[in-house]
């Protein structure tokens, strides 16, 4: 017996066969897409339980990517764009970034796609790329003096303003690129993050640059990441990128006395241990002398 049923806001399908049971997420929000997905999941389960492995379909490369691609995958358009980049690039036969962060972003979501291929029976094996997957940790923060240079210098009115507001908030450009005045309640702002819906929280500093906005801001991910590091150049900051604002929110909050449980929250990472790997790095640097 075959049942869709709703957990957390997405549909899963559950069978029942002789005393067994399997579920599996559909990952999709919508019943419509959830029915349809029903019949080619469900013939799946039922051969799963009764024992019948599902033949291979020895699929090369470029076939799997084309079938990854299409599948739902519950991504932001953003998340989908960078594996289609990756995956086509890596199909091209280009070779991998030379930067420690970038290659390991390449392998870690090429492997992936491997994964996916194994797993859907589509190869009867995964080639994957050996090396690291994590690359290395970005660990430049904002000095005070740094801020306040920023702060008071970006000449244009609402890009300092949105500038100020990323940091006083710590979310991410693209949770505050594009706002609209419904999404505002009094203490906090709800946006689409990496992970779903989340509320970032707005301190008085915030709530103060917000009420005097008008209109609210409304960029692209390009246009805030060029018009910064023009900004940043300009003002002959060294290293620096918007993201750097976020981190150098979250150091501060810590390093004011603030528990890595409420900044992990303010900065909607999916789990304390995010937190805990981001900042400790930063944070080794701040332990007070000792002796053994």
């Amino acid at each position: 017996m075959a049942s869709l049923y709703k957990n957390k806001d997405t549909w899963y399908l559950a069978i029942n066969h002789n005393g067994k049971r399997l579920t599996r997420s559909l990952k999709t929000k919508e019943k419509k897409i959830a029915k349809q997905l029903k019949l080619y999941i469900e013939s799946e389960l039922i051969a799963e339980l009764i024992g019948i492995k599902k033949r291979n379909e020895k699929l090369n490369f470029p076939e799997i990517v084309e079938r990854f691609l299409k599948a739902e995958h519950g991504w932001a358009k953003s998340t989908y764009d960078l594996n289609r980049l990756i995956l086509r690039t890596h199909i091209e036969g280009k070779p991998l970034p030379i930067n420690p962060t970038s290659r390991a972003i390449h392998i870690r979501h090429i492997n992936q796609c491997w994964s996916w291929g194994l797993k859907n029976d589509l190869v009867e094996k995964a080639y994957k790329i050996p090396g690291d997957t994590k690359g290395e940790s970005r660990l430049r923060v904002y000095s005070e003096d740094e801020l306040k240079l920023m702060f008071s210098e970006i000449k244009d009115g609402a890009f300092n303003s949105f500038v100020r507001f990323a940091y006083y908030t710590g979310a991410r450009s693209g949770e505050i690129r594009r706002i609209s005045r419904e999404n505002i309640l009094e203490t906090s702002l709800v946006v689409k993050g990496k992970t779903g819906r989340r509320m970032v929280k707005l301190n008085g500093q915030a709530q103060d640059i917000i009420k005097g906005q008008e209109p609210l801001w409304s960029y692209s991910k390009d246009y805030v990441s060029h018009r910064f590091k023009k900004e940043v150049r300009r003002l002959d900051i060294k290293n620096a990128r918007f993201h750097d604002l976020r981190r150098t929110f979250g150091l501060n909050l810590i390093k004011q006395g603030m528990s890595i449980y409420k900044v992990s929250k303010l900065l909607g990472h999916a789990s304390v241990r995010t937190t805990e790997q981001h900042y400790a790095p930063l944070l080794t640097v701040d332990i007070e002398d000792f002796e053994l």
